[in-house]
């Protein structure tokens, strides 16, 4: 399987794992500077007037547009190669990929993009693509008169700003705000170390100020957002000339890989870290970072791609996993520099394929908010109207006033769902999805609700499994009844109180309508 690119390259053994951990503080630590919040400001009327570049930036623009056109002139919008960029840091920058543009792979510059990103692999018509973004960024490197993140780097937004000017931009990625308050990177290291050491969980560490961390880090997504669009109208843009689309993170690992039947074991696979740790990124951290950058996207005026269920049946460990899990590059790093295992956690080259198959679907929607994940593991995104945490919603038992409910919390293969007091947790949250007649879990994208063995007859227990599309885990929903497709007239059923949900002959009971 595709797992086995992560595993051929892990170079070490626990005590080298355990003897760089103790030696590394952080993958992509950042020290943000300080910034005030400005908040973004009503769109003016366009102008079709250029702003003049400074002269060094002149010069540059100058130079390229020679590369692309012959000469140094800035062309009207209409009389331009059209293009998309991206800006960010290592989620899109192409991290963990690999085939990285040299220059962006030297002692003095780590941005670590790579011609596989997916910027360069969408299905959108354009061209040129460009990808600016850069491994370890901060929006400090991508704001107007921001810091350059390598001397040989621009600030992104005058990289942006060139840009601009030479080609008829269509799309505008901005993926940032991990290293920011957040600093996902450093969490991350922080919670393998604690691991191979032996230390405990991370998540004690952490959650408690993990929200503040969010709050933090939101204006900044704002005020870069803002500054985007002004460099953009300074260009000569009006803001419906082209779509900003912020997207999100999604979560890279999860507490299911003991389900897959290849499972080779954490460390060779590249899970390293407490499964309790795995769940509480998965259940809280990463939706509650996502949560932040929907707010930030919607406040600011931006197109928001949620993508935090996307690589939900595809975290590491999983079969066909689309993150990279750790992994230490002792060929160009060796012995131990803070760049060893930067490549850890990423979007693997299948992972900015899903990205790119999301942002193609999302540009042709005409979409301001848009999610997207594989329903039924068939390793094909499908994008959907709306943002999931709109989508999940709790399954009330008219019946007995309680919630369907994974028990335990768990959403390994085989959970029992129970009838259970409501308390709003995402394991009482569920999506059902109409095109696929598929229910899903809000613990995860990747389990639903499923008939044994294709088992229909009454007082057969519904669990939890992987999500297939296949016809046992198919549903109708007739009125507030929901029935197993190839049996419609067997009925979800919750008889009393915490009862294992169950089919049963459908006869009209409150115990068998779900609000």
């Amino acid at each position: 399987m595709a797992r086995a690119v992560t595993k051929s390259r892990l170079r070490s053994t626990v005590v080298a794992v355990a003897a760089f951990a103790a030696a590394l503080g952080g993958v992509t630590a950042v020290t943000p500077m300080a910034q005030a919040a400005v908040p973004a400001a009503p769109a003016p009327a366009p102008a079709a007037a250029v702003t003049p570049l400074p002269p060094e930036l002149e010069a540059i623009r100058a130079a390229e547009a020679v590369r692309i056109y012959g000469d140094a002139a800035v062309r009207p919008l209409n009389q331009r190669k059209t293009g998309l960029i991206s800006l960010g840091d290592s989620e899109i920058s192409g991290e963990g990929v690999g085939n990285y543009d040299p220059a962006t792979n030297t002692p003095n510059n780590q941005c670590h993009r790579s011609p596989d990103s997916a910027i360069h692999r969408t299905g959108i018509p354009a061209d040129l693509t460009f990808n600016v973004a850069c491994s370890g960024g901060y929006t400090g490197n991508i704001r107007i008169g921001g810091s350059k993140q390598y001397a040989d780097e621009l600030v992104q937004s005058d990289s942006l700003a060139i840009k601009a000017r030479n080609t008829k931009i269509k799309m505008v990625l901005l993926v940032a705000g991990a290293n920011d308050d957040l600093q996902f990177g450093p969490v991350m290291t922080d919670c393998v170390t604690r691991w191979v050491l032996i230390q405990g969980a991370c998540e004690p560490k952490y959650a408690p100020g993990w929200q503040a961390r969010v709050d933090g880090l939101k204006p900044k997504v704002e005020s870069t957002v803002a500054d985007l669009k002004t460099v953009m109208r300074d260009a000569g843009y009006a803001d419906t000339d082209y779509k900003l689309v912020v997207m999100g993170y999604p979560s890279p690992i999860g507490p299911d890989f003991h389900d897959n039947p290849n499972f080779p074991g954490k460390l060779p696979g590249g899970c390293a870290g407490y499964d309790s740790d795995a769940t509480w990124g998965r259940n809280y951290a990463v939706p509650v970072f996502e949560k932040g950058m929907r707010a930030a996207a919607l406040a600011s005026g931006a197109t928001y791609l949620d993508n935090s269920r996307l690589f939900h049946g595809h975290e590491v460990c999983m079969e066909d996993p689309w993150a990279r899990g750790l992994y230490l590059d002792l060929a160009d790093h060796f012995p131990w520099d803070e760049n060893t295992a930067r490549q850890s956690f990423h979007p693997n080259y299948r992972g900015h394929g899903a990205f790119a198959s999301c942002l193609t679907q999302l540009y042709a929607s005409g979409l301001r908010e848009a999610s997207c994940a594989d329903p039924a593991s068939t390793g094909t995104p499908v994008l959907q109207g709306g943002a999931w945490d709109d989508l999940y919603k709790p399954l009330r038992n008219e019946g007995t006033a309680n919630c369907l409910d994974a028990f335990g919390g768990s959403s390994a293969n085989g959970t029992k769902v129970v009838g259970w007091d409501c308390h709003g947790g995402r394991n009482q949250t569920w999506w059902y999805d109409a095109a696929r007649g598929s229910v899903h879990l809000g613990l995860t994208q990747d389990r639903c609700l499923d008939a044994p063995g294709a088992a229909y007859g009454a007082g057969t227990g519904l669990v939890l499994w992987d999500c297939h599309g296949g016809a046992n885990q198919r549903y109708v929903r007739d009125g507030a009844t929901i029935r197993p497709a190839a049996a419609q007239g067997m009925c979800l059923t919750v008889a009393a109180g915490h009862d294992p949900l169950r089919l049963q002959t459908c006869n009209g009971s409150a115990n068998q309508r779900f609000a």
